[in-house]
């Protein structure tokens, strides 16, 4: 007896299903980060090759041809430098919400006028979703890559949310009218031009602090797009690898906003990111104190307790592997090295995570915010690369700060503070730094990789090169 077909293919989804789950579990812990990388990867094969067996497949060619470009599309995506990854994610989700939007489509006129009322539904949902995300995170990717025709900072105006809101209503409407009366070609294609407006005006009013949390939410919003496109295609596997997108999205993005002390409606209406003249104006009357390489290696090595705090400004200067040196070097002194990890440093969850552990930095060297905060009183030194809203201490006592409330690591509780940096420019968020006015704070002005080799140097007595 042979089985038919159907069979095998459901064997492949069925298996493919249960690796993208096993995929989830297995990335939420660095020791099996790797086994979940590869359970997904070869759960993604399965149900390629299961869709490839679909009696529905007329013509192979134009598959094979698609399969083909994307290929030549993706493997340079896959090779960006790790400080890139952040914006790749969000073209990741551009692409994905793309497809989406596209497959909706083309079943809406595959299908009408005999859409049944629940279909037409699902169908609306997918596309304005997918519209949305595809234009949101091409923005987000263009506000992190810092293109020039892309504002860095909020683009804000009055009444702003009600226009996004009036945006947002209008595609609805259409979309209840599509629903009564799946006829109309041209209400269609205004819905999922709506939903691509729609995309950017979302985004564009959200500053730079918040692109973490923003990347989370779209990647949460591409994957309920996709759980909608299983419904429309009648596809149990994509609700299912859909539902866990959006679903693991959207926690993410509720721990990130605890993170930051910030509500879901501030991020997305509160137009984060701005620089405050005031603060900026009142730095000029104080005064900081820096210092050389020598003299921080001399401190450091001294310490018999040090935690550094790594943020965007390591990642830019692709400093992780002289900042592993360094771990290496205080160590064999005697040093107990650890590493502050705040939940948002960097641009995406988890990034500075990423970048210690491409450095082959040890997992139980790095520890979380929490855990630091209690070790900092005690601490000798807290140098801090590239960190700067993180760090802020106004978010604990400045109530008219926009970060007020924000969880921070107490580096300002360490015995001294080293703060390696460019300029005294604000970071991300456009907020001044009291932690450097502090009496125990030293500025090491300088390109991170450059300021912690010149460290090295001196430590091993000059002789380094």
């Amino acid at each position: 007896m042979t089985l038919p077909a159907s069979f095998y293919i459901e064997i492949c989804y069925l298996i493919a299903t249960a690796l993208f789950v096993l995929s989830l579990m297995w990335l939420s812990a660095p020791a099996t980060a790797r086994r979940g990388v590869l359970a997904g990867e070869v759960g993604m094969i399965l149900a390629v090759g299961g869709t490839l067996f679909e009696k529905g497949i007329i013509d192979l060619q134009w598959v094979v041809v698609a399969l083909v470009v994307g290929a030549i599309i993706g493997i340079p995506l896959g090779l960006v430098q790790m400080t890139a990854v952040p914006q790749r994610t969000a073209i990741s989700h551009a692409f994905g919400a793309c497809c989406v939007t596209l497959v909706g489509t083309a079943e809406f006129f595959l299908r009408s006028p005999d859409v049944p009322r629940f279909t037409m539904s699902v169908l609306s949902l997918e596309v304005i979703l997918g519209g949305l995300t595809f234009t949101g995170s091409l923005i987000a990717a263009g506000k992190l890559q810092e293109l020039s025709f892309i504002p860095q900072r909020p683009v804000t105006y009055k009444g702003q949310n009600l226009v996004n809101l009036t945006i947002l209503a209008s595609a609805i409407v259409i979309a209840v009218i599509l629903v009564l009366n799946p006829v109309h070609h041209a209400l269609f294609l205004v819905m999922v031009g709506i939903a691509l407006v729609f995309g950017v005006m979302l985004i564009i009013p959200i500053g730079g602090a918040d692109m973490p949390t923003v990347i989370s939410l779209l990647n949460s919003y591409a994957g309920l797009s996709a759980a909608a496109m299983g419904f429309v295609l009648n596809s149990k596997l994509l609700i299912v690898a859909g539902a866990l997108d959006g679903s693991s999205g959207f926690i993410l993005s509720v721990i990130m906003c605890k993170a930051m002390n910030r509500s879901f409606t501030n991020v997305l209406f509160g137009a984060f990111g701005q620089v405050q003249a005031a603060a900026a104006g009142a730095a000029e009357a104080r005064t900081v104190r820096s210092a050389t390489p020598e003299e921080a290696a001399g401190i450091l090595a001294a310490a018999s307790k040090v935690v550094i705090v790594p943020g965007y400004g390591m990642a830019v200067a692709q400093a992780q592997h002289k900042v592993r040196e360094l771990f290496d070097a205080l160590t064999k002194r005697g040093v107990e090295v650890t590493f502050g990890i705040h939940p948002v440093a960097g641009r995406m969850p988890g990034h500075m995570n990423v970048l210690l552990a491409e450095a082959d930095i040890p997992y139980d060297r790095l520890k979380e915010m929490e855990d630091v905060n209690s070790e900092l009183p005690q601490t000798d030194v807290a140098l801090v690369i590239g960190a700067n809203d993180v760090t802020n201490p106004a978010a604990r006592t400045d109530t008219s700060s926009p970060i007020y409330g924000m969880p921070i690591l107490d580096v300002d509780k360490a015995r001294t503070v080293m703060v390696i940096k460019r300029s005294m420019n604000p970071g991300f968020a456009g907020i001044d730094n009291p932690l450097y006015y502090l009496d125990k704070t030293l500025m090491l002005f300088g390109d991170a990789k450059g300021f912690v080799g010149d460290i090295l140097r001196e430590l091993s007595g000059g002789s380094h090169h």
